[in-house]
């Protein structure tokens, strides 16, 4: 019997991603995707015409819970803090009444890891704390409260039971266009290319010292495909529950150095008067982009190795490095600054 999966967020840059993923691996699974009105309905049927729509926002918890409830499988993709829909999910996977537990994949984010960054005020410099997800996985369970998306980690956290199994998975910068219907453009990076754009000239927080890692958005729904898959095989050889945390990473890199980058790929391409880095105060970069401090001035320093020693997920897409010059081309277009081949044509 297929398995039934429950999407919310499939219009989004994440969750629309893995949609394309699973469905073009597993056609023959039964997907349900939560959307919030007719006009993103339109766009995930006009794609995908076998998945069933359940209308609704994140606020509409009985529609949520009844989903769940009547899901193998529920995939949150569409908000990391949003606590009365993740209440829902955990309620509606606690009744539900299938043969086995119910499985419960949450995405969360390393942001989560910028906490000492954010407790110190510390924005731009190396911290030298790193985590990761097999020997230090107790320290990912118990970060402070006040870390961004704690607060709904906790929840996915004490849900589990004999019904309810889950993962959290926390991805770091995520980077590369999505194959979803809608969104097809990340945060991190898209975002801070904008911000250069617009304020003619690219800048980083304090020294731009401090470190994240990079997972390219093909590899991210690659891991979670197999966490679905292990899940539909009744669970091994992914751990979940209180061993149920993936870090999704393939490398780090500094801010810093990879603003230059994007700043020598504008200049060349004209849409930078030059190449130089500003080194802004984070009050100055929050207002130029917004959260900026936090998006592109903490550290989040967070190794995988669960996923790759359990489910064998081999990230294989290019680094964010290689990705550079194009992140910069398509928010170059976005803003009207450069033209593509079409409307060349058509001059």
């Amino acid at each position: 019997m297929a398995p039934k999966l429950l999407i919310t967020g499939a219009t989004g840059y994440i969750g629309g991603d893995f949609l394309y993923l699973v469905s073009q691996e597993h056609p023959d699974w039964e997907i349900s995707c939560l959307v919030r009105n007719s006009d993103k309905g339109a766009k995930v049927a006009a794609a995908y015409p076998k998945v069933r729509l359940v209308y609704g926002d994140l606020d509409a918890t009985e529609i949520i819970e009844a989903a769940a409830a009547n899901a193998d499988i529920v995939y949150h993709f569409a908000h990391a803090d949003h606590e009365p829909s993740a209440r829902a999910i955990a309620k509606g996977l606690a009744r539900r009444e299938g043969d086995g537990p119910g499985y419960w994949i949450h995405t969360s984010g390393a942001g989560i890891l910028g906490v000492e960054t954010i407790q110190l005020a510390d924005y731009g410099n190396l911290l030298e704390k790193v985590y990761d997800d097999w020997d230090k996985i107790q320290e990912l369970k118990s970060l402070p409260d006040e870390a961004p998306h704690r607060n709904v980690d906790k929840i996915v956290l004490a849900s589990y039971s004999d019904k309810v199994k889950t993962a959290i998975v926390s991805p770091s910068t995520i980077y590369g266009p999505g194959r979803g219907p809608d969104n097809t453009r990340s945060v991190q990076v898209p975002g801070a290319v904008e911000a250069f754009l617009k304020h003619k000239k690219a800048f980083k927080v304090g020294k731009g010292h401090n470190v994240w890692h990079y997972v390219h958005i093909n590899d991210l729904s690659k891991l979670y495909l197999l966490l679905g898959e292990a899940a539909v095989n009744g669970g091994p050889p992914a751990t979940w529950n209180e061993e149920g945390y993936y870090l999704a990473e393939n490398g780090e890199f500094v801010w810093g150095d990879l603003i230059q980058e994007l700043a020598d790929a504008a200049h060349k391409k004209g849409v930078l008067p030059d190449s130089e880095v500003e080194s802004l105060t984070p009050d100055e970069t929050g207002r130029l982009l917004p959260f900026g401090p936090v998006s592109i001035g903490t550290n989040s320093r967070g190794i995988s190795i669960r996923a790759k020693k359990l489910l064998g997920w081999k990230p294989t897409m290019p680094s964010i490095h290689d990705e550079v010059a194009n992140a910069v081309e398509i928010e170059a277009r976005r803003l009207g600054l450069i033209k593509g081949h079409a409307e060349l044509v058509q001059e």
